[in-house]
């Protein structure tokens, strides 16, 4: 893996540019955990302050310094991705490795379970599930939820490669060498799955993480833990942008684009170097 990512920072400058840019972000979570003010409260300090030596990016009408509670919300909404993509991750190696590997029955059940979820309407399905479980709608509820929806294009992605791996002669000599399809699917079969799980796992956490800040930019979220859409949350109940408080939505507008763009380069570069053309190419030079 280090390996891997060794040579994607030395040969590729997209990879490079989004493993810097993360690290910033991860610079800002780092930055939380030495915050001198709470996660939640409110009114410590003047409000309505512009950015200036004091408070570096302001604070809201809420009394908050926008810089310390931004590093927290940060920290908030990439652990939620973070819940999120792995959960899922899970569930579809499962799937997909005991699909492509079984075949038969096995394989169109899972199929169709995972058909049935690939054409659920994903945001109308969760404003449903905030209703029904408003007051117990926690954040661990709502990963678990968000994990549950996510998995089923990977899954399909993971069974066509293993599909093509069942019939390889490997495959072959461990079954005949009396291994169980767990040691199959584990031992022979996930290391060459995982390159793909890496770069599919970015491109979920883009996905929880843009629905994350849509539900709680709407309110249909809990509004007292504070996240990045939290925070514009909050700024468009104060009427921020209409009062002249721009740096309220200007601070986590821009992180969230510098987090989106993060992991948007590191999932392109990542598919790029699964990309057997590529790995041809970077062999030719």
């Amino acid at each position: 893996m280090f390996t891997i990512i060794r040579d994607l920072a030395r040969q590729n400058m997209e990879f490079l540019c989004g493993l810097l840019l993360f690290a910033v972000i991860v610079g800002f979570v780092i930055l939380s955990y030495f915050s001198p003010y709470g996660a939640t409260d409110i009114y410590l300090l003047p409000p309505d302050m512009p950015p200036d030596g004091d408070y570096w990016l302001g604070t809201t009408s809420r009394g908050q310094d926008v810089f310390w509670q931004l590093t927290t919300a940060l920290r908030n909404t990439l652990f939620f991705g973070i819940g999120v993509a792995f959960l899922s991750r899970i569930i579809s190696l499962v799937v997909g490795l005991v699909a492509g590997y079984a075949g038969g029955a096995v394989d169109r059940v899972l199929m169709a379970i995972n058909d049935s979820v690939m054409v659920i309407p994903q945001f109308p399905l969760l404003i449903l599930f905030y209703f029904v479980l408003k007051d117990s709608m926690t954040w661990t509820a709502l990963i678990v939820i968000m994990a549950s929806l996510g998995w089923s294009y990977d899954a399909r992605l993971i069974r066509s490669v293993a599909i093509g791996l069942k019939t390889r002669p490997f495959t072959t000599q461990s079954v005949y060498s009396g291994m169980t399809m767990r040691k199959i699917l584990v031992e022979e079969h996930l290391p060459y799955v995982l390159p793909i799980v890496f770069a599919t796992t970015m491109n979920n956490m883009i996905w929880s993480i843009g629905m994350e800040i849509t539900l709680s930019v709407l309110g249909f979220t809990d509004i007292e833990t504070p996240t990045m859409g939290m925070m514009i949350y909050w700024a468009n109940a104060h009427s921020a942008l209409i009062s002249g408080i721009w740096w309220w939505v200007a601070a986590p507008v821009a992180v969230i684009v510098i987090l989106f763009l993060a992991l948007f380069l590191l999932s392109m570069s990542m598919n790029e170097y699964n990309d057997p053309r590529s790995r041809l190419n970077r062999m030719g030079s």
